[in-house]
């Protein structure tokens, strides 16, 4: 909250600074405020359109946090023109697709960005994809990598829990 108001203060001296709309985005989204993150992207992908980084957050959070995931994935598809080796973009696709229910595709995109970003949150989303494939073994495979790089990461601990997959 504190970093929050520090944030959206500066934004009196710098209103067009992309960087700082960015981050306000980012911390509103940890603060659970859906419509500020919206809003703050908005402004950014205004200002630079080819942001991949702002189409990508954007896409990322319509797909993961709302119901508009078709208007998401056509964010995370302009990301990821601009943008094609990111691993987090490659992270955002798998994920809506894996959204979308195409599992197949899903794992193509987040095999591709675990490989070339070891993340515990690609690992929850690709350990996911592979859970409900029916491959549990390689789920909790793919899960323990991703704990033994941080085992007090949220987005791991959350897909555990929520898939009740221990």
């Amino acid at each position: 909250q504190g970093a929050y108001a520090v944030l959206t203060a500066s934004l009196v001296t710098y209103p067009e600074s992309a960087e700082l709309l960015y981050d306000i985005a980012m911390v509103a989204e940890k603060l659970d405020r859906l419509d500020e993150v919206e809003k703050r992207l908005g402004e950014v992908i205004a200002l630079k359109p080819d942001n991949a980084q702002a189409l990508n957050a954007l896409g990322y959070t319509l797909v993961d946090r709302t119901q508009r995931t078709a208007e998401g994935l056509k964010l995370i598809e302009q990301a990821l023109a601009l943008a094609p080796a990111d691993p987090f973009i490659l992270d955002s696709m798998g994920w809506a697709q894996y959204r979308l229910g195409n599992l197949d595709d899903s794992e193509k995109f987040l095999r591709r960005a675990l490989a070339d970003r070891s993340d515990p949150e690609i690992a929850a989303h690709l350990g996911e994809v592979l859970w409900v494939s029916g491959e549990q073994a390689e789920a909790r495979r793919v899960w323990q990598e991703g704990a033994a790089r941080d085992p007090k990461n949220e987005a791991l601990k959350e897909t555990l829990a929520r898939l009740k997959a221990k």
